[in-house]
């Protein structure tokens, strides 16, 4: 089903004085304000490509990119090959070092409703228009999104192992994660995994605004080219993917911040009690923690004070959302409807743009903005497991927007995706 390409990616080139650790960057969606600003001082850093600062960032991103590439700072690698990428990490708590393995290849940018590429969530429609206008003007994705295939007999992983021995960089991110890149020119390999994953569904675990956003350019430039054949540069979309199966696949959650809302304390936690029951907590630190494990459970930190908040079981079904079960019985399916729409009133395609609406990923970020003010409240969930994204994106629906945080994030900078087509290879043949 899935058709994927090697590529010849660009990458800077090996004679800068600058370390390749100093040429990365966060994704565009992760990256705090604090962050950009130090990048920004590096006039040759990624992020002056992945998130142009200028009233007309897409035109003046084209036209950086030209000229890093007439300077030699950016050099198109001669051969197409598989570029292996490997991220070593812990998690808080744990002294376990996991190893996420994966490759980045082009893959064709499928519709939704050809069912080979799946979405489990929403997106935000002005981020999408940033994508779309950035790719337009450019033909470069400056980073790969992340899709997972299904593969539990390993067929790849052992070729994987031997091409991560000889890595091209190796470095330590913006998130303490060891990133290691390789490539794997051998046309023997690479066929192997175009055929590996050729009869594989790929379900998008992260990236879909750049995603649509290629998908998007897709269309327009199909209804544009009256030759069209499916082979052109712009088909394609440049995408990191990763095995299902592995046990060192992470998600984490994705907590909701509110500025305000429109009633007192005690009346939001009056109409509350319709429908959770609400157990008050002395410790707001520890709200991540007295949810873990129990389905339909929130950490609620409202002005300073905490609750752990349960669904009632019997009212679950009043659900009325025209969701298969599957997404119906997620927490936050269960946090949008009940607290978002039975509660403040805001119906669901209305969420979406909600005013003063924020998602963290940082659990004592959540409890430090709520004690400075910076917010009302804050809602604390449990992460998504791999097999409820899998059953989400199996039954055709998607979750709600920012449900999923699949870590660690791919940094930006180690390689770029031309879409140009005189820097594409796009017949399959002729990769091999």
């Amino acid at each position: 089903m899935a058709e994927i390409l090697p590529f010849k990616a660009w990458r800077y080139n090996e004679l800068l004085d600058n370390n390749i650790e100093e040429l990365t960057s966060p994704l565009f969606d992760v990256v705090s304000a604090k962050q950009r600003e130090a990048l920004y001082r590096n006039s040759i850093n990624s992020i002056h490509l992945s998130v142009p600062r200028s009233d007309s960032p897409a035109d003046d991103a084209a036209v950086l990119l030209q000229d890093w590439k007439d300077k030699g700072i950016l050099v198109q690698d001669p051969l197409p090959g598989i570029y292996v990428y490997y991220q070593y990490f812990r998690l808080p708590g744990s002294d376990k070092e996991y190893c996420r393995k994966g490759f980045i290849c082009n893959i064709k940018a499928y519709d939704w409703s050809e069912r080979v590429l799946l979405r489990h969530e929403n997106t935000i429609p002005t981020a999408v228009n940033d994508r779309i206008e950035l790719l337009e003007k450019t033909e470069l994705n400056t980073s790969p999104t992340h899709g997972l295939y299904t593969d539990p007999e390993f067929i790849l992983e052992p070729f994987m192992d031997e091409s991560i021995k000889s890595p091209l960089y190796e470095t330590e991110d913006y998130q303490g994660v060891r990133d290691v890149l390789a490539v794997i020119h051998d046309h023997t390999v690479i066929e192997l995994f175009l055929r590996t994953l050729e009869d594989r569904q790929i379900l998008l675990a992260d990236g879909h605004h750049r995603y649509e956003g290629s998908l998007e350019y897709r269309k327009k430039m199909t209804s544009l080219n009256p030759e069209h054949t499916g082979y052109e540069a712009y088909n394609y979309h440049l995408m990191y993917l990763t095995n299902s199966e592995h046990d060192d696949l992470r998600i984490l959650p994705t907590h909701r911040v509110l500025q305000q809302i429109d009633m007192s304390d005690e009346e939001f936690l009056q109409k509350l009690e319709a429908y959770f029951v609400i157990t008050p907590k002395e410790d707001p630190y520890e709200l991540n923690e007295v949810i873990i494990g129990k389905q339909w459970a929130f950490g609620l930190y409202l002005s300073g004070n905490s609750y752990k908040l349960r669904l009632r079981p019997e009212v679950h079904s009043q659900i009325s959302w025209k969701f298969p079960d599957e997404v119906k019985d997620l927490d936050l399916t269960v946090m949008h409807y009940f607290i978002f729409e039975r509660v403040l009133r805001v119906l669901r395609e209305k969420q979406r743009d909600m005013a003063g609406l924020s998602y963290e990923r940082n659990f004592t970020a959540c409890i430090r903005k709520v004690d400075t003010g910076a917010a009302r409240l804050a809602l604390i969930t449990n992460e998504v497991s791999m097999e409820q994204v899998k059953r989400v994106c199996h039954s055709g629906a998607i979750m709600p927007q920012k449900s999923t945080f699949f870590y660690p994030k791919v940094i930006c900078g180690f390689l770029f995706g031309s879409i140009k087509e005189d820097e594409f290879i796009t017949a399959p043949a002729a990769c091999l």
